[in-house]
């Protein structure tokens, strides 16, 4: 799981052609108004989804492997995005939000105790897209949801059916690493 300086470079440069998105949109457009924190989040959110994307890829040449991997990344970067942009949970700030860490460190201490390996990354992906499922249900038993949001109630089910899909993957590519 080593990464290479030449995939760190690659990593970088893609970061920084993505941020050029924004910046250049902004003298264009009134509409985009990113801020210098916006760029700093943005760039070590972005970045560090290569990072451990290009170390899941260095992992195994087993192509469901990959694919769950890929999954695995796209999720977790994706509904951090969402709800750092906009919250996932009653539209805007919320501090039920905040639960969703739970599906973070979820995905670390079993990626981290299966040591990346195929069956037991599938159970560690299965039991984040529990807690994905599970975090709004606990936000409306401790009443922190507010009205219900359709839009992320849906959201926060596509991020559980990533992680679903991810752990189905990683567990066809155990079956086929057994086989």
């Amino acid at each position: 799981m080593t990464l290479r300086l030449k995939n760190i470079a690659v990593v970088t440069t893609a970061t920084a052609l993505l941020l050029l998105i924004p910046f250049v949109a902004m003298r264009f457009n009134t509409g985009v108004n990113w801020t210098l924190s916006d760029f700093v989040i943005a760039g070590a959110l972005i970045f560090t989804t290569g990072l451990v994307g290009m170390a899941v890829l260095s992992q195994q040449n087993n192509l469901l492997y990959r694919l769950a991997g890929g999954l695995a990344v796209a999720a977790g970067f994706l509904s951090l995005w969402a709800n750092l942009a906009v919250g996932i949970i009653g539209g805007g700030p919320n501090v039920a939000n905040l639960m969703f860490a739970g599906v973070f460190l979820t995905v670390f201490i079993g990626s981290a105790s299966a040591r990346l390996q195929p069956q037991g990354m599938a159970k560690t992906m299965f039991a984040a897209a529990g807690v994905q499922f599970l975090v709004p249900v606990l936000a409306l038993l401790i009443g922190q949801s507010g009205p219900v949001d359709t839009e992320g109630m849906a959201a926060n089910m596509i991020f559980g059916a990533m992680w679903a899909g991810s752990g189905w993957l990683f567990r066809e590519a155990s079956a086929m690493r057994t086989a």
